[in-house]
């Protein structure tokens, strides 16, 4: 993998540069998989880490600690960074509207019943999640409810909000709609995650066309091979009740964005 830039002669914060663009979100939605890709893209340099979390939890430091998070980009040349809780926290579109005006923004859409399967079941591996699945949605709206009356900016809000939002987390149309009147028009491009999964070529180089990166084919394509920790597929029935929960939310992020059909 190429560095940054050559050892010993990175710049300093002042001179490097904020991000091109930023992969917003949905965690679980193949972010992990596209930032691996355009990292191998020839004219796209690497941050320092794939999520900052500038957005949510390091706003405070200022823009000056972001930026040292980059490198200097050269003609024709762009840098990024995915962080996927972006999407979902209630602050960080305004806050890219405030410090990232010239930037574009990417979004993963996951089919939100397999979204929210996979997210409990990344919880659980990481050690966040000692419930069951049917009794974490159940205690979901409780821990959300906590998070509100503890805050954002406490560790304790910020751990139930982020590990706990299963369902909340696949409610996409306030989340795009929060993001689309925040940031310019044409500065947001939303990919459905199966598009990404089952025809990783085609997507890819249309997102390169948004991004007016050159066309470039990297060696392997593929979504990231984590599951979470399981790979237990999740109750069919549960699975039909998760779908009926999202459908309308699904159906209006359909007709948003203009797709023929949302998820199967």
């Amino acid at each position: 993998m190429r560095s940054i830039r050559a050892a010993g002669r990175l710049p300093t914060a002042s001179r490097r540069s904020l991000p091109d663009f930023v992969i917003i979100g949905a965690q679980r939605g193949g972010t992990t998989s596209l930032y691996r890709r355009l990292v191998e893209h020839p004219d796209v340099l690497r941050p320092l880490g794939k999520e900052l979390q500038f957005l949510t939890l390091h706003f405070s430091r200022g823009v000056r600690w972001y930026r040292a998070n980059f490198p200097a980009t050269g003609r024709g040349e762009q840098t990024f960074e995915a962080s996927p809780y972006y999407l979902f926290h209630p602050q960080a579109a305004r806050r890219a509207a405030e410090v990232l005006s010239d930037a574009k923004f990417v979004v993963l859409l996951r089919d939100p019943a397999a979204r929210a399967y996979s997210h409990y079941l990344h919880s659980r591996n990481l050690g966040f999640e000692s419930l069951s699945f049917e009794d974490a949605l159940a205690a979901e709206d409780d821990r959300l409810a906590e998070a509100g009356d503890r805050g954002l900016d406490t560790a304790v809000g910020l751990r139930l909000h982020r590990n706990f939002s299963y369902v909340q987390r696949g409610m996409y149309l306030h989340q795009l709609q929060r993001w689309l009147s925040a940031v310019p028009s044409g500065a947001l491009k939303v990919i459905k995650s199966e598009d990404l999964f089952q025809r990783p070529e085609e997507t890819y180089r249309d997102l390169l066309e948004f991004l007016q990166l050159r066309n470039f084919v990297p060696e392997q394509f593929g979504r990231s091979k984590s599951s979470g920790g399981a790979t237990k597929p999740m109750n069919l029935a549960l699975r039909s009740r998760l779908r009926e929960v999202f459908a309308d939310d699904s159906e209006q992020v359909r007709r948003l964005l203009g797709w023929d059909s949302a998820w199967n």
